[in-house]
């Protein structure tokens, strides 16, 4: 039996170009640019893991995301890495939604496209960091998940079950035994990257690719989604000035060097205590 497998794969800005972002005052959320966008880090290691398994145990891979239009972008290169088919969920209606209204419409076209053996996706967004959308993926499928996996034993995985190995906090690996289906999330620790080649971007333009709007979504509450459908919102927000800080060569000994920036930043020392008595 041939699996299908889900990545979710995410516009995120590019480091490289932080010093650009900027924040709208009015909806206190990012101002997502195309012109300095990529893939998120840990989904490009999310995609080589459904390649791995498709090629372990046969498999179709759809890369889907949520976003602006512009995310097109990144699903193409999604799909010149290797993918078979890509969706974008677009719509006006999406802005501003937290992880919990984010994992809730990905659920909702997961469902729509006719449901997966297996989602993918990274442990979490170089953007915001939580790692809460593929559990609260999971949750909303009603599926196993498991999340910061960084093994697989693809010799043991079958298109019933997986065999992965979680890393602990406390150090190691355990590995475990995930039915299908289920929702994995992957650490960058798991593969390497395959690089995109001038054949995979020719393939690219050849597979098909789709954008979907809310209007779309089967039983989408469109109460669940957006600003409206987020339980965490923003509080107030504050430039601190460019050019408020400047930096400062402390000299001497280290014990020398320790007291002085003890001093800068008023903690009282022993020395100060000494000098006062």
């Amino acid at each position: 039996m041939s699996l299908k497998i889900a990545v979710c794969v995410k516009s995120v800005p590019d480091k490289d170009h932080y010093d650009k972002l900027t924040i709208d005052s009015a909806t206190k959320s990012l101002v997502r640019s195309a012109e300095h966008a990529v893939i998120n880090g840990a989904d490009r290691h999310a995609l080589e893991l459904a390649f791995a398994l498709r090629d372990t145990l046969g498999a179709e891979v759809t890369a889907v995301t949520m976003g602006m239009l512009d995310a097109r972008e990144q699903l193409f290169e999604a799909l010149a890495m290797g993918a078979d088919k890509a969706v974008l969920l677009s719509d006006a209606r999406l802005a501003g939604s937290d992880t919990s209204a984010t994992s809730y419409a990905l659920s909702v076209l997961l469902r729509q496209l006719g449901g997966f053996d297996v989602v993918v996706a990274g442990n979490e967004s170089e953007d915001g960091a939580t790692a809460h959308v593929p559990s609260q993926l999971g949750e909303w499928l009603g599926v196993a998940h498991i999340s910061n996996v960084t093994d697989v034993d693809m010799a043991a995985c079958s298109a019933e079950h997986l065999i992965v190995g979680k890393e602990l906090d406390c150090g190691g690996t355990t590995f475990y035994r995930i039915d299908t289906p289920c929702v994995v999330s992957v650490n960058k620790k798991l593969n390497t990257v395959r690089r995109t080649t001038v054949w995979g971007l020719y393939e690219a333009r050849h597979k098909p690719s789709d954008v979907l709007s809310c209007d779309d979504m089967a039983g989408l509450d469109g109460n669940c989604v957006g600003h409206q459908g987020s339980p965490t919102q923003p509080g107030e927000l504050y430039p601190t000035g460019k050019g408020a800080r400047r930096a400062q060569a402390v000299t001497g000994t280290p014990d020398e060097i320790a007291i002085a920036i003890l001093d800068k930043i008023g903690v009282h020392t022993m020395s100060q205590a000494r000098k006062q008595a």
